[in-house]
């Protein structure tokens, strides 16, 4: 048996690729309570240093692909999530070291040219060829899945209902073009959709393209086939607090297919902004 696999009494540790925001921390904390070692890695430039300060780790660019299974490999860990929103780079932003070249090479540059899903689908697959088992975030920190149905005390209208379902339509077509996961409908009216920029961006954008009357709705889902081990939607009290600010009257996401960064806060912010929270079955829709 290997050192890895040795590891934590048997277990293997917890490797944590941390981007931004509280979840790569909540994530240590559940798996840490849970009895497994882990080692945490900031990527710089996203991930905060004070979520990572209660648990071992350590930081390296995003790019140095050395450094980053180095420190997997000298910390005994097997399996690996990854968490966190980080800004993708562009290839020439990215500075790949030499071992960053060697696997671009193998994944070939034309993955820079596709969407998020792609080239995160290039990283899970690098990730299992060099030996570690990518798990996804919502296999540690169970709680954070998204749930079905109305959560918190307000709930959608009919109006809001019928923007929620052109909303998810909308999403699904961004995400089988590998595009984004989000859009804001208001009235039947698609006031912004999710790209490179992020929902906070879209969300700045919309509320300068809002009408008169009723508000509209922010829809998030998961792309189509994406594999939900790596960058499923968020919903958070940030996004709650940009959601009311950008004059819309509530939140939908996909049930299963989605994170709450924390449930609590995030259904106390929708309460005491008068928004509605509600967990979708996309595949009754």
């Amino acid at each position: 048996m290997t050192m890895t696999a040795m590891a934590d009494g048997g277990r293997p540790r917890l490797g944590i690729l941390a981007g931004g925001g509280p979840l790569p921390g909540r994530v240590a904390a559940a798996a840490v309570a849970g009895g497994r070692a882990v080692f945490v890695i900031g990527l710089e430039g996203f991930a905060e240093p004070p979520v990572l300060a209660p648990f071992p780790h350590g930081f390296s660019r995003i790019g140095a692909a050395g450094r980053i299974l180095e420190l997997l490999r000298a910390n005994h860990c097997a399996d690996v999530v990854m968490i966190g929103p980080v800004r993708r780079p562009g290839f020439f932003d990215l500075r790949p070291d030499a071992v960053g070249m060697r696997l671009i090479g193998r994944i070939g540059r034309s993955v820079f040219g596709g969407g998020d899903d792609t080239l995160l689908a290039a990283v899970v697959k690098i990730l299992g060829e060099e030996g570690f088992r990518v798990l996804g975030a919502h296999e540690i920190l169970t709680e954070a899945l998204a749930p079905a149905g109305v959560l918190g005390r307000m709930a959608p209208d009919p109006q809001a209902m019928a923007d929620i379902k052109r909303g998810v339509a909308v999403a699904r077509a961004l995400g089988a073009a590998d595009v984004g996961q989000g859009c804001v409908v208001q009235q039947g009216l698609v006031l912004a959709v999710e790209a490179i920029e992020g929902t906070d961006a879209m969300l700045g954008r919309a509320a300068g393209l809002r009408r008169g009357g009723m508000g509209g709705v922010l829809v998030k889902v998961s792309k189509p086939g994406q594999d939900r081990r790596a960058d499923l939607p968020t919903i958070g009290a940030t996004t709650i607090a940009q959601a009311a600010a950008a004059g819309l009257r509530g939140v939908a996401f996909e049930a299963g297919g989605a994170l709450l960064a924390d449930r609590a806060a995030t259904i106390a912010a929708a309460d005491q902004a008068g928004l509605f929270l509600i967990g979708l079955d996309i595949a009754g829709m």
